[in-house]
Order: structure tokens, then sequence, then C-alpha cells
């Protein structure tokens, strides 16, 4: 047998027994939290075209996507991300909808991540899209709805914001190319403060350069805020930096202790977020769990100019973190093996569900003999034998 048949494609795997339970006991939580606060769920193509995910404003490299072509030779790719597919959607079929559109979902996404990177190419996220709102309420019910899905999950994590207009307005003013403006954002993401330092000593000495050397630091509770007004004297950044404190003041109204988090070093994806950003981290995983924000501008690239915000919840993650002390390698075993003696087969059958019915954990045995029953019933350590036609 050729090797290939025998193994997962690199960047995926199999989910077995105890992650798929885990998995759907993860997005019923996160379904629950969702639907009760009047989302609407959604699903859209596996597979979409190419021009969807190459606009200015998608953030998505080219490199990044699987791509295929169609029986008429056109591009197309398997979809990276959500948000895309689903304003496209709320833009063409919902357009006549009454707003705010609240909608959910929970579907694949495929990205195309560089060898020994150690994240996986296919993952499942769910997350919601709040389209037609905006303002300070529509951003706290996006926030406190992504603080729902975590509460319902897990214990130990952190919701860290930031806004995307802080460093739009910094780096305008330092009248950079956009290469260089995007350097700097990707080495302010990434924390890499060698390579920061190396493309701001390069540029005039300013106000505006310093405050930008020193976001990826501004880390921390409300006084992260007011550091940076010192820092700050662009109109909008300030702005943008009093808006933030303001949702700072409210969400620790939910005491939730140190959990809610200022960090101005989120950048991510400019052309994509126009207010606030935010991303949520749990306790033994290493990656974001949870990416979104506001992207009011990009309704726009599909003549649906109206707020929209949203966000995405990496379930993987959360399976994993759940399973860190489980077996997630061992098949459940009945408590009940219901055998059929010859003739007897349908109303063991039935005996079956009668005991489902009743909830216990039976399963009808599909060996032919008593006897390989009961092998198995002492190999997997069932815990009753149940012979029907006695």
């Amino acid at each position: 047998m050729r090797k290939n048949l025998m193994i997962t494609p690199e960047g995926t795997k199999d989910y077995l027994f105890e992650e798929c339970i885990t998995s759907c006991d993860v997005q019923e939580k996160i379904k629950n939290c969702f639907v009760n606060r009047g989302y609407s769920k959604v699903d859209t193509p596996c597979i979409e075209f190419y021009d969807l995910f190459s606009l200015e404003d998608s953030g998505y490299p080219q490199e990044a996507m699987f791509k295929t072509t169609d029986n008429k030779g056109r591009l197309m790719v398997m979809r990276p991300d959500s948000t895309l597919p689903i304003a496209r959607m709320a833009a063409t079929r919902l357009k006549n909808y009454d707003l705010p559109l609240r909608l959910y979902y929970g579907q694949s996404v495929y990205r195309n991540n560089p060898t020994l990177r150690g994240r996986s190419n296919e993952i499942m996220q769910m997350g919601v899209e709040l389209i037609g709102a905006t303002g300070k309420r529509a951003d706290l019910e996006i926030l406190t709805t992504a603080i729902d899905c975590l509460s319902a999950n897990v214990d130990d994590f952190r919701i860290e914001i930031g806004h995307a207009d802080v460093f739009n307005a910094l780096v305008e003013r330092l009248n950079v190319s956009a290469e260089t403006a995007e350097a700097i954002r990707v080495s302010i993401e990434s924390k890499n403060y060698s390579a920061l330092n190396t493309i701001l000593d390069k540029l005039p000495k300013s106000s505006d350069v310093e405050a930008i050397r020193k976001l990826p630091r501004l880390f921390g509770g409300v006084e992260v805020i007011d550091e940076a007004l010192n820092l700050c004297n662009d109109e909008k950044a300030v702005k943008a930096l009093n808006y933030l404190k303001e949702l700072f003041e409210d969400l620790s109204k939910l005491n939730l202790g140190d959990k809610i988090i200022i960090d101005l070093g989120i950048v991510q994806q400019t052309n994509y977020y126009s207010g606030i950003v935010f991303t949520a981290f749990v306790n033994g995983i290493g990656d974001e769990v949870i990416s979104g924000g506001r992207y009011d501008k990009l309704m726009e690239n599909f003549d649906f100019p109206t707020g929209a915000a949203g966000f995405a919840v990496n379930v993987d993650d959360l399976v994993e973190i759940k399973l860190k002390d489980s077996n997630k390698d061992e098949a459940p075993i009945p408590e009940i093996l219901v055998c059929a003696k010859d003739g007897f087969e349908i109303t063991a059958i039935e005996k079956t569900k009668e005991l489902v019915n009743q909830g216990k954990n039976a399963v009808f045995s599909v060996f032919e003999t008593i006897e390989e029953a009961k092998q198995y019933a002492d190999k997997t350590r069932v815990k009753e034998l149940l012979v029907v036609g006695e």
C-alpha cells in the first residue's frame, strides 16, 4: 500500500472519540451563547471565488490560501476566513433585511501555514458578525458576547483590547511608504522590538516615532491609556484612546478582575479593522483563541456601507485545553451490551432502544455468538451483558 494512503496531509489531523465529544460540547456551549443573544446561524460555501479574498482590505496573502479552479477555469479558494463570505451574503441575499443583522456561524476555515509553524491548516471556528450597528453599545455587545463564550468553557482566560486608529493615526504622521508602514506593523504585532527599532532609527526623530516605539510595550490596565495619552498629540489617536478608556471602565463593572487588559500593540490587518480590535488567550494555549474587532470599511467593498463588528473563536484550541488531562485515544465503553439469541435480533434491538430511552448507555451486540460477546465484554470491561431470547 502506498505510504500516502496511511497518513494525513501535513497540517491536518484525525479526531478521535473524546476529541469529537468534547468538540461537540464546546460548540454547543458557544452556540447557546450566540442564540441566547439573538444571533441566527448561517453557513457559507467551503469553496469561494479567489477574488473575494484578493480585496485590498482582506488581509490574506495569496500564499496563505489553498487554491483550485472550477470547470470554467476560474480561480477558487478554500475559505480562509468566514467574515468576508458573510459580508458578501449580507450585501446580497440579506440586503433587504432590517438592520442590524445578528449572524453566527460554525464552520472550518483553511489556511496554508508555513511548514514547522505547528499550526493546523484546518481550523474549526465559531463566531458572530453584527452588521449594521456602530457605537459603544455595539462594541460592548461584541466584547461581552466573546467573554460569555470563554466563560462558558474555561476559567483561566484574558481579553486584550486595542484600537486600530491609535496605530493608524501615528503611522500616517510619519509620512512613510506603505511598505515601511507594513514592516512597522508586523514588527509591533510580533513584538519584535529589535526589528522595530531598526526601522524607526532610520526615520527623523519625532514624538510620533517615540510613541510608536513604545506601542508594543503599552500593555496592562487603565494606566496604559494614561501613559499613551501623554505620548500622543494626534487628535484621532487621542479620541481612540479616550474611547478605549471608556470601554475599559464599562467592562470593569463585570467583576472579571485582571481578565480584561489594554494592549496597544494589537495592530492586526490594519486595512481590515477600523475601530476596536481584540484578542483572547487561554492559559496553556500559545496563540489567541479569539480574534475580532470592528471592520466598518470592509463593507464598502460590497457596496453596502454600514457598521460591522465580529469575532471568531478557535474551537480546536478550546477542545485541546479541555482535553489536557483526559485520554482522547480510548474508545467509549458501553455500560450494557445487549445480545440476541438466534431469531431474537429485532427484539434485542427494541430492548436496546428501550434502555437508551431510559437514559442508560446500552448498545446492540453485532457479534454472531453469545460467547464472542462475552469475550468482548470481559476485554473491554462492559458492566452488564444482557441476553435476549432466554
